[in-house]
């Protein structure tokens, strides 16, 4: 029989443990993808909200945990092809001293806990969630091979942004017709974003044996195609802002941001689309949307 003593090393032992593994979670893309659910809350922002804290308070942390479930699940699925890669092999889970079956039960963590504060919220957001982490299942699960089929994976991302969105926008009113159409905007930017990660990822995917979109029909094609998804993203805001349904600044930034996207995209093309010249090039463009996400605060302050 164990002392109090004795149990009490093993419970610290076991949350030193814990915390080694949930410091491998990857931060900076994490707070990235922050992006879409909070502007849908911002889009939908109700100020009767600030009558309670905690309801935002809540959904912030569910929706961290779930956005970290994503990339875990992510991490844990395609470790393989991963060490095959020259880029990632020194960064990814296993060269920092964890298993695979450690990232698998944090997946797994992060997402009920998720799914659990999300509960106390709503049964939309619940269910909304749910359906993340069934897309997330769908792409990244060996058994699944979602990230393989081309065609397929773009659909998953494109839904699986639009899910985001509508995920803080279902916190501050019910999901709409104007909701479900600018879901669809960051819907088109998640699946462009993607096809630009699979052309970084295109040499290793090809190693490892994934048939990814960039893999069966060429890097510089899907290049394109992912930037024909980001211009159709902007046509569409323009769109909506002249209906009156996006707020007329994010319509005018996303245009005005949209000529020097497309210099970023020419001259990831003339570098031969190495891993390096797209990766400057997806860290150019995000810090793009950052700016599409500060017009989005300023929007609805200057409603307020």
């Amino acid at each position: 029989m164990t002392s109090p003593r004795d149990r009490g090393s093993l419970a610290a032992r076991r949350a030193r443990e814990a915390l080694s593994v949930a410091v491998k979670i990857r931060f900076r893309d994490v707070l990235v993808l922050q992006g879409p659910p909070l502007m849908g809350l911002a889009l939908a922002w109700d100020p009767a909200l600030l009558n309670h804290p905690w309801t935002v308070l809540a959904f912030l942390v569910a929706n961290a945990c779930l956005v970290a479930h994503v990339f875990s699940l992510n991490d844990w699925a395609g470790i393989a092809a991963d060490q095959y890669d020259a880029n990632k092999a020194d960064r990814t889970f296993l060269a920092r001293g964890v298993s695979r079956a450690q990232m698998g039960v944090l997946a797994a963590s992060l997402g009920m806990l998720s799914l659990g504060l999300l509960s106390l919220l709503s049964w939309s957001s619940t269910l909304l969630a749910a359906a993340i982490v069934g897309l997330s299942l769908a792409y990244s699960h060996p058994l699944i091979g979602g990230k393989g089929l081309p065609g397929a994976s773009s659909l998953l991302h494109l839904v699986g942004g639009a899910l985001h969105f509508l995920l803080g926008y279902g916190v501050a009113r019910p999901i709409d017709s104007e909701g479900l159409l600018l879901s669809l905007y960051f819907g088109l930017v998640f699946a462009a974003g993607h096809l630009s990660q699979e052309v970084a990822d295109h040499d290793a995917d090809r190693r490892a044996g994934v048939r990814t979109a960039a893999v069966r029909f060429g890097p510089s094609r899907m290049f394109v195609a992912s930037f024909v998804l980001f211009t159709l993203s902007v046509g569409l805001v323009v769109g909506l802002g002249l209906d009156g349904i996006a707020p007329p600044l994010l319509a005018v930034t996303a245009a005005a941001l949209y000529p020097l996207h497309g210099l970023f995209f020419w001259g990831a093309l003339r570098e031969g689309l190495t891993f390096r010249a797209v990766d400057r090039y997806r860290t150019r463009y995000r810090l793009l949307y950052a700016l599409v996400g500060l017009a989005v605060a300023i929007s609805v302050v200057w409603r307020i």
